[in-house]
């Protein structure tokens, strides 16, 4: 039960506090570059709250709240499974375990950012829009598929597995790196301080690194709502984004995700303590972080790892 509990309740609470943020970086990512509604970060939540209440800033959130179970039951499974064949607990091979993590996972990740996109760009820049194209996430991808087929479901899926599969690794990679180096041991009085700033800055290095895949991803899975499509390839959007907007492109809503990245991980980890405590008893405590000496093997057995998601 416990090791069901852990992913489920940190992943809620990762996406409850980091939607909003998501919200404003896929509306940076994907505005026209001729006629922007936003002028950074701080204006598109502004803008956002103003014209379209603060439930504007979770629109989408159905998706990435259904679909948070099964990417957390993916990883969580893929990365313990591969660290026991891999063997030994190393950096490098906790990069492996979460490039593969990463990269199976995609099989619901693609279709659930798509619905996301697609319902967070959706009456941007109105409190009641009057040209709903979908009522909610699943209708969103019913939609697609009646009229795209399975592809349309699964677009930007290349995108998806360029960003997630190395992005995964470095989270992981990141990790494992600051908890050995910080001495996170389960008798720590500063363990849980130390288990948040060792997830949060994991989960910066991690956006950090498929940061412009993201953007692509964005723009093509946004591309095509107004029933005309403006890139045909992944080539082409990038081709066009870089002609038009220059290099600076691939920036695009990335102070709101560095901003995100912290936070969702900090939720996440805090979650995760919280219901360790509960689950072994106050007397027990927390055992988030792996000893120096415990391997990697025995922890799965006793925790779930917590995941960026």
């Amino acid at each position: 039960i416990m090791i069901v509990s852990l992913p489920l309740s940190s992943g809620a609470a990762g996406v409850l506090v980091g939607h909003p943020f998501d919200t404003v970086k896929v509306r940076l990512q994907v505005q026209s570059v001729d006629k922007p509604l936003y002028r950074g970060t701080f204006h598109c939540f502004q803008s956002i709250i103003r014209q379209e209440s603060v439930f504007g800033l979770y629109k989408g959130i159905g998706s990435p709240m259904m679909g948070l179970t099964f990417i957390n039951a993916i990883v969580f499974g893929v990365q313990g499974n591969t660290m026991r064949l891999l063997g030994q607990d190393t950096p490098m091979n906790q990069f492996f375990a979460g490039a593969a993590a990463g990269a199976i996972q995609c099989v619901i990740c693609c279709p659930m950012e798509l619905a996301k996109t697609r319902m967070q760009m959706q009456g941007t820049g109105e409190k009641k829009s009057s040209k709903r194209l979908y009522k909610n996430s699943l209708d969103c991808l019913a939609r697609i598929y009646n009229r795209e087929g399975l592809w349309g479901v699964n677009r930007g899926m290349v995108t998806t597995l360029i960003r997630e599969t190395p992005g995964f690794g470095v989270y992981f990679l990141a990790y494992d790196v600051l908890t050995r180096s910080l001495g996170c041991e389960p008798d720590d009085r500063y363990m849980i301080p130390k288990l948040l700033f060792a997830g949060g800055m994991a989960g910066i290095a991690s956006w950090l690194s498929t940061y412009p895949v993201d953007v692509i991803k964005s723009r093509l899975q946004a591309d095509g709502v107004g029933g005309v499509n403006q890139y045909s390839s992944i080539a082409d959007c990038v081709r066009q984004s870089v002609r038009r907007e220059g290099y600076m492109v691939f920036t695009r809503g990335l102070t709101s995700t560095l901003l995100r990245a912290f936070p969702v991980n900090a939720a996440t980890f805090a979650t995760v303590t919280l219901v360790l405590m509960y689950a072994r008893g106050v007397e027990e405590g927390p055992q988030d972080c792996e000893p120096a000496q415990t391997s990697h093997h025995a922890q799965i057995q006793q925790q779930a790892q917590p995941s960026s998601l």
